[in-house]
């Protein structure tokens, strides 16, 4: 068996604590991903996203977020895909950010659903012609023969739509939205910062409140 138990590293750089953190666990996630981006993290819109198939097996991948607000955490894929397939039968998901550089940790657990046609609409026609034409050019997470294959569908779509494709309607976007976030960050000796934040109804008002706990690392 190859060893890797002494790959490790001490993480000093910086501590989480209640006094400093937001009440709100969208704006400690604001704050921290604006820190990333603005530390130059590479790709600190990378997310793993975690989902569970019908017969209870989980997969995880890689997306990138492309919006938040008060509503959830957004991004866009094939429906087609394992990932979509998966989120139809099962709503509940995961999500992680991991920024190596600042050793810190952010995990949102919630319930998914499809964004609006037209908020899909709006994200698909800014992104770049190639990127909309790959849209087309791939039925993600099926065997194919060969990369060929898409270089041609490429090619076919690229002729057919020129400058203008639409969006296809096996493509759009998805929203989390949260009922638990954790922030972890490492600390000395292993003994790392975790916060938690998960929703307690308030029966008298209907609504909920967000609850911030400390979790043993």
């Amino acid at each position: 068996m190859t060893t890797l138990a002494d790959l490790r590293k001490s993480y000093e750089r910086a501590e989480l604590n209640e006094d400093a953190s937001h009440a709100d666990p969208l704006k400690q996630f604001e704050q921290w991903l604006q820190e990333a981006i603005h530390a130059e993290v590479p790709e600190p819109n990378a997310m793993t996203l975690a989902t569970v198939s019908s017969d209870l097996r989980p997969s995880t991948r890689v997306v990138l977020i492309k919006a938040y607000d008060e509503r959830g955490i957004v991004w866009y894929t094939n429906y087609d895909s394992r990932k979509g397939q998966e989120l139809a039968g099962n709503p509940y998901a995961a999500l992680q950010f991991h920024w190596v550089e600042l050793e810190r940790v952010v995990r949102i657990e919630g319930v998914v659903k499809k964004v609006s046609e037209t908020e899909s609409d709006t994200y698909f026609h800014s992104r770049p012609l190639d990127s909309r034409i790959g849209a087309w050019a791939s039925p993600q997470s099926q065997v194919i023969s060969g990369r060929g294959v898409l270089v041609a569908n490429a090619a076919r779509y690229g002729a057919q739509f020129l400058l203008q494709p639409p969006r296809p309607p096996h493509w759009g976007g998805y929203r989390l939205k949260p009922e638990r976030w954790e922030f972890w960050q490492g600390r000395k000796s292993r003994l790392h910062d975790r916060l938690r934040y998960g929703l307690q109804p308030l029966s008298d008002k209907g609504s909920q409140l967000w609850i911030r706990e400390r979790l043993a690392p």
